[in-house]
């Protein structure tokens, strides 16, 4: 049983785009790179053109898998400005309620 060889294909995407470009054929580029078949060409050139055609419509490519927990990116400053914003708000209802009630 022969052991299976990954390769990052998209990693050869500019390659083997500008290899097509010059004339050779699906099958020679295959051959080219060792790969089993040309179907590891033809399923790359597919899966850009529908990335292509999806950023045209206007749909952004989502990372895959469920995001970790410490990865979604945080504004500090904006948390904060809108931190200080809910304590302002916060002490000016206070006042108003105080001032109502006739405490103070």
């Amino acid at each position: 049983m022969e052991k299976r060889n990954y390769t990052h294909v998209q990693v050869l995407l500019p390659a083997i785009k500008a290899m097509l470009a010059e004339g050779k054929s699906q099958r020679e580029v295959a051959e080219y790179y060792g790969f089993h078949d040309k179907q590891v060409v033809k399923r790359l050139l597919e899966r850009e053109r529908r990335k292509e055609r999806k950023l045209e419509t206007g749909i952004l490519p989502r990372p895959k898998g469920r995001p970790r927990k410490d990865a979604a990116p945080r504004n500090i400053v904006a948390e904060q400005a809108y931190e200080i914003q809910r304590l302002q708000m916060e002490n000016k209802l206070l006042r108003d309620f105080l001032q109502f009630t006739g405490r103070k």
